[in-house]
């Protein structure tokens, strides 16, 4: 197979593939028609998009540079020299994988013994995992807080093979801390990486019956759907999520907030009536009472649906609904400790994109390079992804010297 065969067999134009990896479409031709290949900065990207591990790359790039390994020697990975990144990553989901492993299948009491004894108990697990979220949500570089989850995850498992029957009390601890690290991987644009933390999360959630945990685990994974424009795929997550919630806490925002991304979800697909059903039902969270978010995997509160609804319109084309939204939006909420930063760059790009529609180069420069800085000093993928889709809107800008500049700034969030 070739890497022309397995973008095709992904259902990828090679526009689509060059965009997702970030590279120019003529880049990609040149790769497939053997006339260069993926450098190593490009290779691990190249990967998660195609579905393939590196070796896999590597053997699909330069077959016969795979040779067996001579008798009695050890193979190593595949890594780029130096390649550290690669290295955390894979000890991450490995680390996932375990808990994953313990938690649903948990270790007999001659098994626990042989282990040693519980390092923490389940009120700490939850209470460090409540203090990650609170800093992953104010973190400017998400992938900072990465090396506490995984010390967090090194601490859990741990705690799985010492605690014999203990093991379901801590299921709900694990499922909330795979959605965190599937969060890291979702911001760094990992959606491989994502997917399997979520899928742990869900498992791990519906073995310890935690129904609200369950429907994040699987909201959040119909995001990644609909990053890669699954959008009906994305829907029917999210109409499980809303039907596993209903049997959840009916005092806490869980199925409202599966509402509110099922509405996102309808919207791609042109569904105006069905788009505004999921918005009004995501709104009833004002009906609650009390604490109807719990500030770590669930923190919908309704607080920002005006620019969920204004995000909503744009993308049904509905320009004059989409800016009052989203205007109020930023007026209601602006930028403070504690605020996303990349709900804020969202919205920001959503304004600049309402100015790309309507030809309006002033909107499109101010809010673009507002959402630009936004994304630098954060270093948030979500932010740079989102950037990188509104220059699909600047072509019709002509010559426009501050557009012309704009589309290249964005160009190197991807360098």
């Amino acid at each position: 197979m070739s890497l022309a065969d397995r973008r095709k067999a992904r259902g990828l134009t090679q526009e689509r593939f060059a965009f997702a990896v970030g590279v120019d479409r003529r880049t990609v031709g040149r790769w497939e028609r053997g006339k260069s290949k993926p450098q190593p900065p490009h290779r691990p990207k190249v990967a998660e998009v195609l579905q393939m591990d590196l070796d896999e790359l590597d053997a699909l790039l330069d077959p016969a540079a795979v040779l067996p390994e001579p008798e009695g020697v050890v193979s190593s990975d595949h890594h780029v020299p130096g390649d550290t990144e690669e290295m955390i990553r894979r000890e991450f989901l490995r680390l996932m994988a375990v808990s994953g492993a313990l938690a649903v299948v948990p270790m007999d009491d001659a098994d626990a013994l042989a282990e040693g004894a519980v390092r923490g108990g389940t009120d700490d697990f939850e209470r460090m995992n409540d203090h990650l979220w609170q800093v992953y949500q104010i973190a400017r570089a998400k992938h900072s807080v990465r090396p506490i989850v995984q010390s967090q995850l090194e601490a859990l498992n741990d705690a799985l093979r010492g605690g014999g029957g203990r093991a379901d009390a801590l299921c709900p601890a694990a499922g909330d801390l795979f959605q965190l690290a599937g969060e890291l991987a979702f911001d760094a644009n990992r959606y491989c990486d994502a997917t399997a933390s979520y899928s742990l999360a869900a498992s791990a959630s519906k073995e310890a019956g935690a129904h609200d945990l369950w429907a994040c685990a699987l909201i959040r994974s119909a995001y990644v759907d609909l990053s890669e424009n699954r959008y009906r795929r994305a829907a029917e997550t999210l109409g499980a999520a809303r039907h596993v919630a209903l049997r959840g806490d009916s005092c806490l925002s869980t199925r409202h907030w599966a509402a509110a991304v099922q509405a996102e979800a309808y919207a791609w697909l042109g569904d105006f009536d069905a788009c505004e059903e999921a918005l009004d039902e995501a709104e009833k969270v004002s009906n609650l009472g009390g604490e109807v978010s719990n500030g770590g995997w669930l923190r919908f509160d309704g607080s920002r649906l005006a620019e969920e609804r204004g995000a909503r319109y744009l993308q049904l084309n509905r320009l004059g609904l989409a800016e009052a939204a989203l205007k109020d939006a930023l007026r209601l909420k602006p930028l403070a400790p504690g605020r996303s930063f990349r709900r804020r760059g969202a919205v920001l790009v959503d304004l600049a994109a309402i100015g790309a529609k309507r030809k309006d180069s002033e909107q499109v420069v101010q809010y673009g390079l507002e959402a630009l800085r936004l994304a630098r000093e954060s270093g948030s993928g979500y932010v740079a992804r989102r950037l990188q889709t509104l220059t699909a809107e600047l072509g019709t800008f002509g010559r426009d010297r501050r557009i012309a500049e704009l589309k290249a700034e964005i160009g190197t969030l991807t360098a």
